[in-house]
């Protein structure tokens, strides 16, 4: 079984008009958000083998809050430009070729492109909306990541910052 995990980054700020869009920060809410939801992974026993993210810098705020959370190091990301606003089958491409004994992978990136890439996993009876740090989990009955694109698959979590918990 393989396991994707997508994140989206995190609520960004828009205080700064004149910023570039690559190198807005996260918000306050944000900065709590991420936390929050490495800590619900964590909580679920969801732990990575690989990070890969946006160097986007919400993104790659989000990435490192995850690791943090997760105890996974910061310097093990990796950082991927062609994830900043990508289109679905980007993300195909970065784990056709991962390691076997990468099990678990988590990819932190932008929307539109993750919502459609996770709305195209799960199936097309599913509308898949990732508002800010969303996680959609896919497992694979697959062995090797080259064949996950021919292999069954399951959304097994999706969970948002503002879903109830209690």
């Amino acid at each position: 079984m393989k396991k994707l995990v997508l994140i989206r980054h995190a609520k960004s700020s828009w205080a700064n008009p004149l910023q570039s869009d690559f190198e807005r920060p996260l918000n306050e809410r944000g900065q709590h958000d991420a936390p929050l939801m490495a800590g619900r992974l964590k909580a679920a026993g969801i732990i990575p083998d690989r990070i890969i993210a946006s160097p986007a810098k919400r993104a790659a705020q989000t990435a490192r809050h995850i690791a943090k959370g997760m105890a996974y190091q910061e310097s093990a990301i990796e950082w991927h430009e062609e994830l900043y606003h990508c289109v679905p089958s980007v993300f195909e491409e970065l784990f056709q070729n991962l390691p076997d004994e990468v099990s678990t992978l988590f990819i932190v990136a932008h929307n539109p492109g993750i919502s459609e890439f996770a709305t195209q996993l799960a199936g097309s009876n599913s509308i898949i909306h990732m508002p800010t740090c969303a996680i959609a989990g896919i497992e694979f009955d697959a062995s090797n990541w080259s064949d996950v694109s021919i292999s069954g698959k399951r959304l097994f979590i999706f969970d948002t910052p503002k879903k109830d918990h209690d």
